[in-house]
């Protein structure tokens, strides 16, 4: 393919960007991974804009945990829960199936063990707070949607700076939990229909940012101008433009350009 301009966008950095016309995107995304190893990189086919929209799946990207399989440890049923979770997110099985039957298995678990989870398991990816706040600083709403839980998207939310969260919501009654999910599931096609909801109160012209790493998050990640897939499964990686493998979220602020001065640090 020709190269019609290779430079550094800043002085001895790290990032590289390259230009090709009629660019075939799949050929160049398997050269980089043969000759280079793990990297960072995104490809856009209109150059690049800061994005106005910002959304984001929560359980192993902008935390770095399953929230239901650390909280089924404290049910003793960690492994079974776990096997379950990681088939679902290399798209092996439907997930709204396979989130009914790991919510069933907590049925009984004390409602306690929420805020213990959160307490001693739950924690931000490295660099989910600056990327946030960064993203707000420069106009960005952010909004958190994950097929995770409000017990923990809430917090989590909170503690990263997002505008609003979508997520399932578990049924407690008389302080244990039921087994049982409390209104409509938050699947795949919630997260895609979140992204259009939002994109269009803000006018079609804004540029949209997605990040995820299931299969769960492959119809938003598509339908993004970025979709960037982070430390993601083959299915969600290969259908994103954008992939996260060397470095931590902030990479994602590295590709769009924006400097390191005009970042937010946590």
């Amino acid at each position: 393919m020709p190269v019609a301009n290779a430079s550094m966008l800043e002085h001895c950095g790290e990032v590289l960007q390259l230009e090709l016309p009629n660019c075939d995107v799949r050929a160049l995304r398997a050269a980089i991974d043969e000759h280079l190893g793990q990297t960072d990189g995104l490809i856009a086919q209109d150059g690049f804009a800061l994005p106005k929209l910002f959304v984001s799946d929560m359980d192993s990207t902008m935390i770095g945990q399953e929230c239901i399989d650390e909280l089924a440890d404290f049910a003793g049923l960690k492994d079974k829960v776990s096997d379950i979770t990681e088939r679902a997110m290399q798209g092996e099985l439907d997930f709204e199936s396979a989130l009914k039957e790991r919510v069933g298995l907590l049925a009984g678990l004390d409602e306690n063990a929420i805020q213990r989870c959160l307490d001693e398991r739950i924690k931000p990816t490295l660099g989910a707070r600056d990327l946030v706040q960064t993203l707000k600083a420069h106009g960005c709403r952010t909004v958190l949607v994950t097929g995770g839980f409000h017990h923990f998207a809430d917090p989590v939310a909170a503690m990263l700076g997002f505008d609003q969260v979508v997520g399932n919501r578990l049924a407690v009654a008389d302080g244990v939990l039921t087994g049982e999910l409390a209104g409509p599931v938050v699947d795949s096609a919630t997260k895609k229909a979140t992204l259009e909801e939002e994109l269009a109160r803000l006018g079609q012209g804004a540029r949209t940012l997605t990040a995820g790493d299931g299969a769960n998050d492959i119809p938003m990640i598509a339908a993004s101008d970025y979709g960037m897939a982070y430390r993601a499964k083959p299915k969600a990686r290969e259908a994103a433009n954008g992939w996260i493998d060397r470095g931590d979220l902030t990479a994602v602020l590295a590709l769009l350009d924006i400097p390191a001065g005009e970042r937010v640090s946590a």
